[in-house]
């Protein structure tokens, strides 16, 4: 018996789940295990939600709520989406968690009194508007490989991993100035002293697959630079040294620790130790986004740590959506929450494995689906699993006939029956989801022609004993179905056996076992129902339209015209008195001085303002605000109330295109 160390990527907690995270991490960790634990090996599955790093700290900013409510949200969404696919985790917990702070921040200290991690001095982005270092995500500007908009972290048209310093052109995303760059220090680790390491594992592993290989060789041919572990920020592990006051673990460190803090606070509530299972075998399945990541930073982490290094990384390639790019914020998704209030889990776990293998990408098309349903699990699957059940209870009273002087297409459908759970197994320890289910796929397909041809509606009449054998050996596919089925369709899979009498799927070698002569079956019931061409266009429709609602808020460059928006300075400002919120400003515009009416109070004193350039809408209609005239709006940010200014060389009174 092995131990397996079983980890799902962390979904990030600033969104719910859609189809493909399903598809490239919690769906074929949930194969694999679920089938490793039905042969008698011991598996320990963990999880948790990664809920710290810049985008929950900026969508936290926008809402005006703590990072640890928008967090919470998502976590709670996201248990959802995986239980709703009935991924079997042993454990599911949060980077928020105490335990997980007290696990990353011991292992930071171990790494630092190894000497593994130093403090070193470098060059950050800095807003002086909003009087901070700004890390990757706080940062927008040009991918300067590629010219593409980019983050601070990452450029998603190219794929280049940047630094905030390498953007041109950038913005701090909370107040949208330019920021500067300015002399600080954080705590690197020594990743480059460990390459020999890191290229002995990737090129001498024989577990690791190509796609993780490739991409991982392709980063060590460049050479490996240390590596940055600590962010300036205030939501996050604060880094465990005194002298590191307002500085916090990167989540690419402590992340990776979900799956040790996890697998810790199973421990705690079992009594058994999870070290057993990671000094056995420890398997990662992630998404191909994150492989240098899982290949290269995490192995050094733990090399220097003293730790053994992942026996596999098993990286799932992307899916698209109609052959397009999934966007969530363009609403171009199918959320998990959507899909299963139409239709069982188990369509969807069949659909997106059948349809590509990991290694490749993969797209999901709603015409695609309905035609695999509906030709496969209802015209193949189901369609054998019924006739055999409706036979059996018809012609044989419920029970499995006697076997007696097989012809040779009985003793070549029975070998195919026999050897289908040697062959689904061996794919799947192999990694090889779809072609263990094509395998499972061809034989039921066998199946319904060997039945078509012994044609025991009529051989029930004419020759008995070909009626008997026929139905002999469909209800023994029927039964090895079911256990091979159960890693792939757990529900299906229970229903079938729930029509067998068979009490439990958990020993995949009673597979193998045949049905005793007279084994009594249940009334059949239809397990797969074809899908009606115009839930499929409903489907579509409802994709089209969630994509057209987010466009809605966008506006033609005619409506833009109609918006005036001229260069301002502020010549005077003063509090209207009781209001803790509201300045009386007057403004410049060029050919007339404006009072306006700003909720800027708590942000700015008067006296700074003087002189001030601003954006000022021109063409708003006059409006009284604690009874004064405003006949404008100077433009800020809503949360942090930062104006908005123009470049120095703007001209008062100019309008802005």
């Amino acid at each position: 018996m092995t131990k397996i160390f079983i980890s799902c990527a962390l979904p990030y907690a600033n969104g719910p789940c859609h189809l493909g995270h399903i598809r490239s991490t919690y769906l074929p960790a949930d194969i694999y295990a679920r089938y490793n634990r039905m042969v008698g090996n011991d598996v320990l599955m963990v999880c948790a939600t990664d809920e710290h790093g810049t985008p929950i700290a900026v969508k936290a900013d926008k809402e005006n709520k703590k990072p640890i409510e928008i967090s919470k949200r998502y976590h709670d969404m996201i248990v959802r989406d995986v239980e709703s696919m009935n991924i079997s985790l042993d454990n599911f917990t949060r980077t928020t968690d105490e335990i997980h702070y007290e696990i990353a921040q011991n292992f930071f200290k171990e790494l630092y009194n190894k000497g593994f991690i130093y403090r070193e001095d470098i060059e950050q982005l800095y807003c002086n508007h909003c009087e901070k270092f700004l890390p990757d995500r706080y940062v927008e500007g040009l991918c300067p490989a590629c010219g593409s908009e980019a983050r601070g972290d990452h450029c998603e048209k190219c794929g280049r991993a940047l630094e905030p310093t390498e953007l041109e052109e950038p913005k701090c995303l909370t107040c949208g100035g330019t920021p500067i760059i300015k002399d600080t220090y954080q705590y690197a680790f020594k990743l480059n002293e460990f390459e020999d390491d890191l290229k002995d594992y990737i090129e001498n592993n024989e577990n690791l697959p190509s796609n993780v290989k490739n991409y991982a060789k392709n980063w060590l041919r460049e050479g490996l630079n240390d590596w940055i572990l600590t962010r300036d920020m205030n939501w996050g592990i604060p880094v465990p040294l005194e002298e590191a006051k307002g500085k916090v673990l990167y989540v690419w460190i402590e992340a990776f620790l979900g799956y040790i803090s996890s697998a810790s606070q199973w421990s705690s509530e079992t009594g058994i130790k999870w070290e057993d299972y990671w000094n056995d075998y420890v398997v990662h399945f992630i998404g191909k986004d994150i492989i240098y990541h899982h290949s290269i930073f995490w192995p050094g982490l733990l090399k220097a740590y003293g730790c053994k290094m992942p026996d596999m990384i098993y990286a799932g390639e992307f899916l698209s959506l109609e052959g397009e790019k999934m966007s969530t914020s363009k609403n171009w998704v199918i959320w998990i929450e959507d899909f299963v209030r139409d239709f069982d889990a188990d369509l969807l776990r069949y659909y997106l494995t059948i349809n590509a293998p990991l290694n490749k990408d993969s797209d999901f098309s709603w015409d695609d689906f309905q035609r695999r349903n509906n030709d496969e699990l209802a015209d193949v699957i189901g369609n054998f699993l019924h006739r055999t059940f409706v036979f059996t209870k018809k012609y044989f009273d419920g029970k499995v006939p006697e076997y007696l002087n097989p012809s040779a297409e009985d003793e070549s459908f029975e070998n195919a029956i026999k050897e289908l759970p040697d062959k689904v197994g061996e794919y799947i320890s192999q990694f090889e989801f779809r072609e263990a289910l094509l395998e499972i796929f061809k034989v039921a397909k066998k199946g319904n022609k060997y039945f078509n041809d012994a044609e025991p509606w009529n051989a029930v009449k004419e020759d008995y004993q070909k009626a008997a054998n026929c139905l002999y050996l469909s209800n023994q596919l029927a039964k090895t179905l079911a256990y091979t089925l159960k890693p792939y369709l757990p529900i299906k899979a229970d229903e079938i056996a729930k029509i067998m009498n068979i009490q439990n799927l958990n020993e995949w070698k009673d597979a193998k076992v045949s049905l005793p002569v007279g084994y009594s079956i249940n009334k059949a019931k239809p397990l797969f129902k074809k899908i009606e061409d115009e839930v499929i266009i409903n489907q579509k429709e409802k994709l089209k339209e969630s994509e057209d609602d987010n466009m809605s808020d966008l506006i033609s460059i005619d409506d833009f015209d109609e918006v005036v928006i001229k260069v301002g300075q502020i010549k005077e400002a003063e509090k209207i008195e009781k209001s803790d919120k509201l300045l009386k400003l007057q403004v410049d515009i060029g050919d007339e001085t404006r009072q306006i009416v700003a909720g800027i109070a708590k942000f700015y004193s008067p006296d700074e303002l003087i002189d001030r350039k601003v954006c000022v809408l021109a063409n708003l209609r006059p409006a009284k605000l604690f009874g004064t005239l405003s006949e404008g709006m100077v433009l800020a940010t809503g949360e942090s109330g930062a104006l908005l200014s123009p470049d120095e060389n703007a001209k008062i009174g100019e309008r802005i295109q």
